[in-house]
């Protein structure tokens, strides 16, 4: 089953909008763990804006599933990951003041600078993924950077999905298979919400996971956080 990894990045948000510890952060968590989610996602920027540095160092000894550690490879970022040593790190070519990851990587142009930063990551035994779109030269050339992952970024598919949710997906299938046969593990994220995942799940192959925070921490306002937790973990199964 394609596993389902939460992005806590927006309750930090609501935390840095009043100061204090309102929510607990570290609590959210280890409750998205203990209702079944099976991987935290975090995002620091520079400017801290959502997730703090000290945010991730706190979280490592807690998090009992997969910690991914996603951002913009600088020096502070890499220095982070290094002493955190989570699960996988998803390396996302945001440079600082972007309000959101919008692109995947030129793996071609950025080559040398993908395999340098992976293959540091790789020595400390910590798992690696590009951020990419579905241009399969990009993904043809991952290989050559050394990463063991790619997560494709489905804007795309979550804007175009409810007018031809074929089309929308189709490119996201190709890639799939093509990163499969390159040996890579595929991942994705970005708009995912409980109207689309399911059909992307079921029309992706080779899927080994998700990453979602805005619409699922959106929904939990709602619906509540275990029971949004439950009903992503349903669109994943069925």
């Amino acid at each position: 089953m394609t596993r389902l990894s939460v992005n806590i990045n927006k309750v930090a948000t609501l935390r840095n909008a009043r100061g204090g510890n309102v929510p607990d952060l570290l609590k959210v968590a280890m409750d998205c763990e203990r209702f079944g989610a099976q991987g935290i996602t975090v995002h620091p920027r520079p400017d801290e804006r959502h997730i703090r540095y000290n945010d991730v160092r706190d979280l490592e000894p807690l998090v009992k599933t997969e910690l991914n550690i996603e951002g913009y490879p600088n020096k502070e970022f890499i220095d982070l990951v290094l002493q955190v040593k989570p699960t996988q790190v998803t390396l996302v070519p945001d440079p600082p003041g972007v309000l959101t990851s919008n692109e995947g990587w030129n793996t071609i142009k950025n080559e040398a600078l993908l395999t340098d930063v992976i293959t540091e990551f790789q020595m400390a035994n910590i798992r690696t993924s590009i951020f990419i779109d579905t241009d399969l030269a990009q993904i043809e050339n991952v290989p050559k950077t050394g990463a063991d992952r790619i997560e494709l970024y489905t804007e795309s598919y979550a804007v175009d999905f409810s007018s031809n949710k074929e089309a929308a997906v189709d490119p996201f299938v190709r890639s799939a298979k093509l990163a499969y046969a390159l040996g890579l593990g595929v991942n994705a994220g970005h708009d995912l919400n409980l109207e689309n995942l399911n059909y992307f799940a079921n029309q992706v192959p080779y899927l080994d996971e998700v990453s979602i925070g805005h619409a699922l921490i959106a929904d939990a306002l709602y619906l509540g956080l275990e029971n949004t937790v439950q009903l992503y973990l349903r669109e994943l199964m069925t």
